[in-house]
């Protein structure tokens, strides 16, 4: 049920407030963050934005870093261990990393916190988290490499470059989003890049052309 919907079940003319939890607050905080960065993480305006008071925050956390923290966790589940959760659904590796880009570049045009993330990486806490988020894509973008018949060493590399192609075509999307193809286009375009990925490396010698 959505914050709007809680409302709803409120009393007319209680004062009645609708009982946050600590993943309405993280959720509160991430969409804060895309907005403007950490700096944009704090208590009172968040409580405004939720409905709330501040005294529903100190009833879930100790302080604003625990409030940045539990977001950054809720942003690794969200944006990665649940996307993969929802890709495994396809049994065949190659469309199963076709889909994987397309929801994920789809996702990232809409939603501003992984660009502003990666603006506040200086940040140690925010730099954790990209850090084992990074280690997680990779590392199961190498794995889809390896179903599709590439040697470790090469599916990791190949891993690497999806990844970097992912961040690349994220942060234009958000900077300059008129150089991006749209509709039709756009699908063409994600199927050359899968194609350019999945192809013969000059002087590997070890791997066919995948055709997926």
């Amino acid at each position: 049920m959505d914050m709007a919907q809680q409302r709803a079940k409120a009393p007319r003319g209680s004062g009645a407030r609708p009982r946050l939890t600590a993943r309405d607050w993280a959720d509160a905080a991430l969409a804060a963050m895309g907005e403007g960065g950490l700096a944009a993480v704090a208590v009172e305006p968040l409580a405004a934005r939720l409905g709330t008071t501040k005294g529903s925050f100190y009833w879930h956390f100790r302080n604003r870093d625990a409030l940045i923290e539990a977001a950054l966790k809720r942003w690794e589940q969200a944006g990665t261990e649940a996307v993969i959760t929802e890709v495994e659904a396809e049994p065949d590796p190659g469309r199963r990393l076709r889909r994987l880009l397309a929801l994920a570049t789809s996702r990232a045009a809409t939603d501003p916190l992984e660009v502003s993330l990666l603006a506040n990486a200086t940040d140690p806490r925010v730099a954790a988290a990209l850090a084992r988020v990074t280690d997680r894509r990779i590392g199961y973008l190498a794995a889809l490499f390896a179903a599709l018949g590439f040697p470790a060493g090469e599916a990791r590399d190949r891993g690497l470059l999806a990844y970097t192609a992912y961040l690349g075509h994220t942060q234009l999307g958000h900077a300059v989003p008129q150089s991006l193809p749209a509709d039709a286009a756009h699908d063409r375009y994600l199927d050359g890049v899968i194609d350019t990925l999945v192809r013969p490396w000059d002087g590997g010698g070890e791997t066919e052309h995948v055709v997926i």
